[in-house]
């Protein structure tokens, strides 16, 4: 058996490193080839090229990578048709995938596309015509697909399933070998996973640390880089703009930093996300080019962006993106969190119950979907 993977960014190469375990589970002789990250790897699968360059967000900067963009499924495409696998799987990266699962579906090789995009009136008739099987990871996301009649199977979120229920803030400091006293209030700021939302997120953040800084001298701030590259760049961010904080800056073990924190400042993303079970207050903030923003007010109309009221259908937690996304706006928010033990408890409640709504073992529901998908074929 020969099973193809695309994953376009870490999030991705996580719930495909979970699927391809729970499919060599079920045939352990298989191989696995397409592109992933390190824990993709780790379970065996052959990658074409590094995953990172294929982690391009943003209308305007995908134009900037699009020729390397093409070349690289070009190639891929290729390969594939000269040893087809049994089944592709798009994981996420949807401007990447769809197009490269509606060629492969074309010449007779049934496609998945694990991770909904964002669902826009034209790219659902693409997503029709591009997957055999679509594996959402949230429960609304799944009835979209059902009213549009394009074969889809809720799976819940591998997160959920690997994050435990009940967190302690104690034991996450003592993991990170902080020298922080455990009643010490502690920011997390997590200005994103990609360079360019460092870039536009990360003086914020620092601003926001500064301005929260000057009213409470008592709090401290945790940062992780999710890659050595942005580690180098973090820590000049935080010269340039926060010299003087008391703040550490970590490689990698974002987890633990948000377990280990009172609040997190975050980007908009699968952070978001964890945060949430993790129990933890946040406060989400987003930017993007703004020549993105513009073309994407005038395409799509959306009352909330963060995860966690996604799920809840309703505001738990404050966002705010592109101008609103301040440090006079970001600043008040997460002293409210840090001020409010009774707000802090009902948003616990409210996580407590999503939580458990998520957790449904996804990487062998989808393992199972899948090979349902083989024995129809």
């Amino acid at each position: 058996m020969h099973f193809a993977l695309v994953a376009g960014e870490l999030s991705g190469d996580q719930l495909g490193s979970g699927l391809v375990a729970a499919l060599k589970a079920r045939y352990p002789q298989a191989r696995f080839s397409g592109i992933g990250g390190p824990g993709m790897v780790a379970q065996g699968l052959q990658t074409l090229v590094p995953m990172e360059r294929l982690a391009v967000m943003g209308l305007v900067e995908v134009l900037r990578h699009l020729p390397e963009l093409l070349q690289i499924r070009r190639q891929l495409f290729r390969r594939l048709i000269a040893d087809p696998p049994c089944v592709f799987v798009g994981i996420d990266a949807p401007d990447f995938n769809l197009g490269l699962e509606r060629r492969l579906r074309d010449c007779g090789i049934p496609t998945v596309h694990y991770v909904s995009p964002s669902v826009w009136p034209w790219r659902v008739r693409k997503i029709a015509r591009a997957v055999d099987l679509m594996l959402t990871l949230l429960p609304f996301e799944a009835a979209f697909y059902e009213r549009h009649d394009v074969p889809v199977r809720y799976v819940g979120h591998p997160l959920a399933d690997s994050i435990p229920l009940h967190n302690d803030t104690v034991l996450a400091r003592r993991s990170l070998n902080l020298d922080i006293s455990v009643d010490v209030p502690v920011v997390a700021l997590l200005p994103g996973s990609r360079m360019g939302e460092v870039s536009r997120l990360g003086p914020l953040f620092f601003e926001t640390a500064n301005w929260l800084y000057k009213r409470r001298p008592e709090l401290h701030f945790l940062i992780p880089a999710a890659t050595p590259q942005l580690y180098e760049m973090l820590a000049a961010l935080c010269a340039e703009h926060a010299p003087s904080l008391p703040l550490i800056l970590l490689q990698g073990r974002s987890r633990e930093v948000m377990a280990a924190a009172d609040v997190a400042l975050l980007a908009s993303g699968t952070a978001t996300l964890e945060a949430m079970l993790l129990k933890r207050p946040m406060v989400v903030a987003y930017r993007v080019a703004p020549i993105t923003a513009w073309i994407a007010r005038r395409l799509l109309t959306i009352s909330r962006f963060a995860l966690p009221n996604l799920l809840a259908e309703r505001a738990l937690v404050p966002e705010f993106v592109q101008e609103a996304a301040t440090a006079a706006n970001l600043g008040p928010a997460v002293l409210r969190w840090l001020d409010d033990a009774t707000a802090r408890e009902e948003l616990v409640t409210e996580f407590d119950v999503l939580h458990s709504r998520l957790r449904r073992d996804a990487s062998q529901r989808a393992a199972e979907a899948i090979t349902a998908l083989l024995n129809r074929a």
